[in-house]
């Protein structure tokens, strides 16, 4: 290999880093980009421009320098690359599915004021300095559109030099807005947010001082829906990222199922898999936070959905291996470090499909390993880059019984 041949970059890194042939890192480098004898970097077919004013120093985005194909092979190669880690081995590595730009419907922003001065927006890469957002390429457009006149509205709650967060999530009913860290003071605080929430038809207006959640404004129950069922949605509970990063999951785990037989969604949440599944087959569903059981469990008897929600803690008791061989098929959706407890309980089981949506390739291939060492096979993995831009990668994988 000649020295030109090692200045090339040849892939993107976890973290977002160009690497090149002999393995040094560059900083928004694309592949085949290459490093010249001073440093410099030299732009190759798959450097794109970057389309938002505040990249790279936004944290929001790490790999707006890259064009359409080098951001999929690094979805894919995210996954590839974790599950190599562990000795795993996918029969077939699908292919990648890409949110489009301007689809995140759930963000949680940070803002604080400076005397007059409002900013709002995403912190610097590795920093706690705020980004001003001026523009936006991954929120969808109803949530952005309400960072410009939150500004004055926190003129009056933010107290000065503080802190808030601002959480948006788009609901059936519209946008739904959590204020956390402000502070309601006199009527003219008061009018003003109801103000706010009218003027921008707010689905919900919520607020946190500190002292618990209140909702200031809520003309009808908010809902989201999943398989046509709508669901209360407690102020910013966890959604998928993008509607079209849920269809893909979704769509993963409907090919992985059984055309028949009881099902059980693991880590369900409110009812992500188990609603948009489970409209002609009965359906256990499992979850630890009580808000969203209740939800959920509301939500199915309404449908009049063949369901049973169960308030569990699947860390502190996962579902034995007599529970779980009673379902044609298992659903699984935990947190970012994975489900070893319940995992080893199903390592152990006869279920004959496993489908798994992870939120992290490497939490998921080290529960892969286990599977696997208990008889499974990986018989495919879809990536799915729901944060686009960003290195945050999810999957949907379906293990079947040897």
């Amino acid at each position: 290999m000649t020295s030109a041949d090692n200045d090339l970059i040849v892939r993107i890194a976890a973290k977002g880093d160009g690497v090149t042939a002999d393995g040094r890192h560059v900083a928004l480098a694309a592949p085949g980009d290459r490093l010249t004898a001073d440093g410099a970097l030299l732009h190759g077919p798959h450097h794109a421009a970057s389309p938002c004013v505040h990249f790279p120093a936004c944290g929001g985005c790490e790999l707006q320098h890259v064009d359409e194909a080098s951001l999929a092979d690094f979805v894919s190669a995210r996954v590839a690359g974790a599950l190599a880690g562990q000795g795993v081995e996918a029969a077939e590595l699908l292919p990648p599915h890409l949110s489009p730009p301007r689809t995140r419907r759930r963000a949680s922003l940070r803002a604080a004021r400076q005397g007059r001065k409002v900013t709002i927006g995403f912190a610097e890469s590795g920093s706690h300095v705020l980004i001003d957002l001026a523009m936006c390429e991954v929120l969808d457009p109803r949530l952005f559109a309400l960072v410009a006149p939150l500004r004055p509205l926190l003129n009056l709650i933010l107290p000065d030099r503080r802190a808030a967060h601002v959480r948006m999530s788009l609901t059936d009913q519209g946008v739904d807005l959590l204020l956390e860290g402000v502070r309601v003071e006199g009527l003219a605080a008061d009018e003003a947010l109801l103000e706010f929430a009218a003027a921008h038809k707010l689905a919900r207006l919520t607020i946190d001082e500190g002292d618990g959640q209140q909702a200031r404004w809520e003309p009808e129950p908010v809902t989201v829906s999943f398989g046509g069922v709508p669901v209360a949605f407690p102020p910013f509970a966890f959604l998928q990222a993008t509607p079209d990063g849920e269809a893909a999951l979704v769509e993963v785990v409907r090919q992985a199922l059984p055309p028949q037989g009881a099902i059980a969604d693991l880590f369900c949440g409110l009812g992500t898999f188990a609603l948009a599944l489970g409209e002609a087959r009965p359906v256990y569903a499992a979850e630890a936070a009580r808000d969203l059981v209740l939800s959920l469990k509301s939500a199915a008897n309404r449908a009049q959905r063949r369901m049973a929600v169960d308030h569990r803690d699947l860390f502190r008791r996962p579902l034995t291996p007599q529970e779980l061989n009673r379902f044609a098929a298992i659903v699984i959706d935990p947190p970012r470090a994975g489900a070893r407890e319940q995992v080893m309980q199903l390592a152990a089981s006869s279920v004959p499909v496993i489908a798994y949506v992870s939120c992290n390739p490497a939490s998921f291939a080290r529960d892969a390993a286990h599977l696997i060492a208990g008889g499974y096979r990986l018989a495919s993995v879809k990536p799915v880059g729901q944060f686009r831009w960003s290195t945050h990668v999810e999957l949907a994988g379906t293990f079947r019984r040897s």
